[in-house]
């Protein structure tokens, strides 16, 4: 009787030419499997690096720091003076920096301590980012079409404020009889190891790359942001539709991201760049066809177009991200790891400024602006051959196990000096020590 019983997932469906069963799959069962995949993934996070950690970036990386006090004071401030008004978002930005850098910075502590989990923190910091930005542009419009700008600046808020609780419940360890009178001489042994590190080849050289692949990526959004809402020779989108293709922008970069993460976090980093700016520079042709119009001659919409080349873009962009994110997260000496990250993150930052005076200079020089469009296809073009380049740099990337550290173990150790370091970690040290 319990053999007639038998589960149908373990009951032999029929017998092939060799005799061998061949047993039926439950497709239930795989689609729920499917379904829990992330909560279970999440979950394995949360037991290997501690739940606080967890929302910490979900806090930091998808509601974002934008600064309680700069958007309250833009949305109850009625007069406010213009110079006022330009400083609270400045001052919202260098929230958003700081708490950037430090959530990053635990991010790399955990990099070191759990090598193999480099790839899983970055590909949830992505995944992270990624729904904050979707939610951002498909709810901006909405809000501030229906109770207007200055509440939704008051609403921004909100979120700012749930940083707050990421220093008072992100697990740390505490640290007894700090030396504040030797604040001066750790702060001049950090920068001897950042000289230190940055002299090691393995560290300047992907630092070189990553700058030379941003630098070379010409920035000339505005042009195309000027030419999807002309009417009379682009497609005369809405702000609103703009924002909106930007939102499906958002839904590519987070499939990149799953991509990343289940596909491609374990291979070499010079394989998946090389594949990634390729596919860079070929995507960036989809805009000629937009531009040149090429599209209505087949029979697409400008719209679903423009979306498809959105999401497109949006992916491979975010491909190409991933593996500069875990290659930094590999670079930096233990003990200053915040302070290295904002290094290099400077060093993008250099990159990115310098693609858009560059692609602003494109622009000036090809006499493309808000109303003149003439010369737009060939800024595209430059801006795409100039995205192949970095390809000839890739002996830049080291061709080392994307699980395993890249630094030599010396520099993995950090010096303490007098401090005491207690062996568990606890939660709310700051607060507890401040009473």
């Amino acid at each position: 009787m319990m053999e007639e019983r038998e589960d149908s997932e373990t009951k032999p469906l029929h017998q092939d030419a060799g005799g061998s069963h061949v047993r039926r799959i439950n497709p239930k069962k795989g689609i729920l499997e499917m379904m829990l995949r992330p909560i279970q993934w999440l979950r394995m996070l949360s037991e290997e690096l501690h739940w606080s950690f967890v929302l910490g970036v979900v806090i930091v990386y998808g509601i974002r720091f934008l600064g309680v006090i700069s958007m309250l004071i833009l949305s109850l401030h009625k007069n406010l003076h213009l110079g006022f008004a330009l400083l609270s978002p400045v001052a919202g930005s260098a929230g958003i920096a700081i708490a950037d850098v430090a959530i990053d910075a635990c991010v790399t502590q955990h990099a070191i301590s759990h090598t193999y989990l480099a790839g899983d923190m970055q590909s949830f910091c992505g995944i992270s980012s990624s729904i904050g930005a979707l939610l951002g542009f498909s709810l901006s419009g909405f809000f501030v079409h229906l109770v207007g700008a200055k509440v939704v600046f008051g609403l921004l808020a909100i979120p700012a404020g749930l940083v707050v609780l990421v220093g008072i419940l992100l697990r740390e360890s505490q640290v007894r009889n700090f030396a504040y009178r030797r604040v001066k001489e750790k702060i001049v042994d950090a920068s001897k190891v950042m000289w230190t590190t940055l002299k090691c080849r393995d560290v300047w050289r992907p630092c070189l790359y990553m700058y030379l692949s941003l630098a070379l990526g010409l920035h000339i959004h505005e042009g195309m942001f000027y030419w999807y809402t002309d009417a009379k020779e682009g497609p005369s989108f809405s702000q609103e539709v703009v924002g909106s293709i930007f939102s499906v922008g958002a839904v590519g970069s987070l499939f990149g991201v799953l991509l990343y993460q289940n596909f491609l976090k374990n291979h070499p980093f010079r394989d998946i760049l090389f594949w990634a700016q390729l596919l860079h520079g070929v995507s960036g042709l989809l805009d000629l066809v937009l531009v040149l119009r090429i599209n209505l001659k087949l029979g697409m919409p400008d719209y679903f177009f423009v979306v498809v080349d959105e999401a497109v873009s949006r992916m491979i962009g975010r491909i190409k991200w991933m593996p500069f994110l875990v290659l930094s997260s590999k670079l930096f000496p233990s003990g200053i790891e915040g302070t290295f990250f904002a290094l290099i993150m400077s060093i993008d930052q250099i990159g990115l400024l310098s693609s858009a005076w560059s692609g602003g200079l494109v622009l000036h020089m090809l006499n493309v602006t808000r109303t003149q469009f003439d010369n737009l296809w060939i800024a595209i073009v430059i801006r795409s051959l100039l995205r192949l380049i970095p390809i000839g740099f890739l002996f830049l990337i080291p061709r080392s196990d994307p699980n395993l550290s890249i630094l030599p173990s010396e520099m993995l150790r950090t010096k303490r000096g007098n401090d005491v370091i207690e062996p568990e970690n606890i939660e709310m040290a700051t607060l507890v020590n401040s009473i």
